[in-house]
């Protein structure tokens, strides 16, 4: 009877090199996704609050309607609940320092975590082409131990062996997609976040009308 050919059969047939690499494939595989669900879900819950409060700012005449609303759990509201704050502490150029200081710790939240989709996307591959080389080697060897070189004697598990690059490839390219995703989305936050402090600062600088600083 023929030996069974397939994932199972190259786990059986492999030693603790190879079950290590699957194991950082799996652990790389569910910290991406971990990040990917979390900061997606995190990402459109402030979007969502975000609008809302940025649609209220820009529809009030002036700050007193909007300052309950400071702590809504979203960039645009703390960096307006610490440029009030700010407000009353110093001057102008003071006022710009922390609101330059809020803007920075928003970009360091937003970025949380790309660094390591990054590195799985980068890494991965890398990581499934080396656990395929391992299991050619070790098939190669247990073949010309045996003294079976005909082909259909290799290409079993060679082909097991490429097992390990396609997961190296699976894990990797929902990395790289979100990270693309997640960078894009940032520039745009932050963009908006950046356009937002600049109406601010002349709101809380020279006391005029939101709607007219708008």
């Amino acid at each position: 009877m023929e030996p069974q050919i397939g994932f199972a059969h190259f786990l059986a047939q492999t030693d603790a090199v190879g079950r290590g690499l699957l194991a950082i494939l799996v652990a790389m595989s569910m910290l991406s996704w971990y990040l990917i669900i979390t900061k997606a879900l995190a990402g459109w819950l402030e979007r969502r609050r975000a609008s809302g409060f940025v649609e209220e700012f820009f529809s009030s005449p002036s700050l007193a309607p909007v300052q309950r609303h400071l702590d809504g759990g979203n960039s645009f509201s703390r960096l307006a609940a610490h440029a009030v704050a700010a407000r009353g502490k110093g001057d102008g150029e003071f006022l710009t320092r922390a609101m330059r200081r809020v803007m920075d710790e928003e970009t360091v939240r937003h970025e949380s975590g790309l660094t390591a989709l990054a590195s799985v996307g980068a890494t991965a591959p890398f990581v499934g082409l080396f656990g395929t080389v391992w299991g050619v080697y070790h098939a190669l060897v247990n073949i010309g131990l045996s003294g079976q070189g005909t082909l259909d004697k290799v290409a079993g598990p060679v082909g097991e062996a490429l097992i390990m690059t396609a997961l190296g490839l699976a894990v990797a390219i929902p990395a790289v997609l979100a990270y693309n995703a997640f960078v894009r989305s940032n520039r745009v936050v932050l963009a908006r976040l950046d356009a937002f402090a600049h109406d601010l600062h002349a709101v809380l600088t020279t006391g005029s009308q939101i709607r007219k600083a708008a």
